[in-house]
């Protein structure tokens, strides 16, 4: 099979690449909103960018309106990304769904809101690492339909549960994280190997 995207509807492209680019990690970005209502939304065009500084990146998808998260990044310039673990994986879905700007995920998913020590927005208490950004610079890579925005955040405060971590090194048994697959696909990061990498 040999796919020219240009001819190819940007449906069956997004399930050619998510179906690829698997698995993906998933940010659990919170947010809020200038009038003070949380938001709380999972996003798999996720990933870390680079460490001095600390920057991690997140791609909402073009929404008109926009996504309530893209709305409150760019009124704030703040965000949370919480780290999905498997334990609160039905929460999290329902955070998936489309809820008015004036009512919050935290309360429709039953997950718990703490305040964060450098930004506005709040963190997921159930969350084992949490990751305190503050907006370095927004993409608009495509306005199309399946288009989306590059959102570029640096970590200002990490927030990690002792549990989970020893000199730095997070044990991921203990992390216990979701991945994304295409479709309705999850998959558990629990089958896991290591490899020397060669000199």
């Amino acid at each position: 099979m040999i796919v020219d995207p240009s001819s190819t509807s940007s449906l069956n492209v997004y399930k050619l690449l998510t179906g690829s680019v698997v698995p993906r990690p998933i940010a659990f970005v919170s947010t809020i909103s200038n009038d003070g209502v949380p938001n709380l939304a999972p996003f798999s065009f996720f990933n870390a960018v680079c460490a001095e500084p600390p920057v991690v990146s997140f791609c909402p998808g073009v929404r008109n309106p926009p996504k309530d998260t893209l709305a409150n990044v760019k009124a704030t310039g703040e965000f949370v990304v919480n780290i999905v673990g498997a334990d609160i994986a039905e929460q999290m879905n329902r955070c998936a769904s489309e809820y008015p700007p004036e009512e919050s995920e935290f309360e429709a998913s039953g997950l718990t809101a703490v305040s964060s020590t450098v930004v506005r927005a709040p963190r997921v208490a159930e969350c084992r690492v949490n990751m305190e950004c503050r907006l370095l610079r927004i993409v608009e890579v495509s306005p199309k339909a399946m288009g989306a925005s590059l959102i570029l955040g640096e970590v200002v405060q990490f927030h990690i549960d002792d549990s989970i971590v020893d000199e730095f090194l997070i044990d991921p048994a203990r992390l216990d994280a979701l991945g994304r697959m295409g479709g309705r696909g999850y998959t558990y990061t629990r089958d896991l190997f290591d490899m020397k990498r060669p000199r």
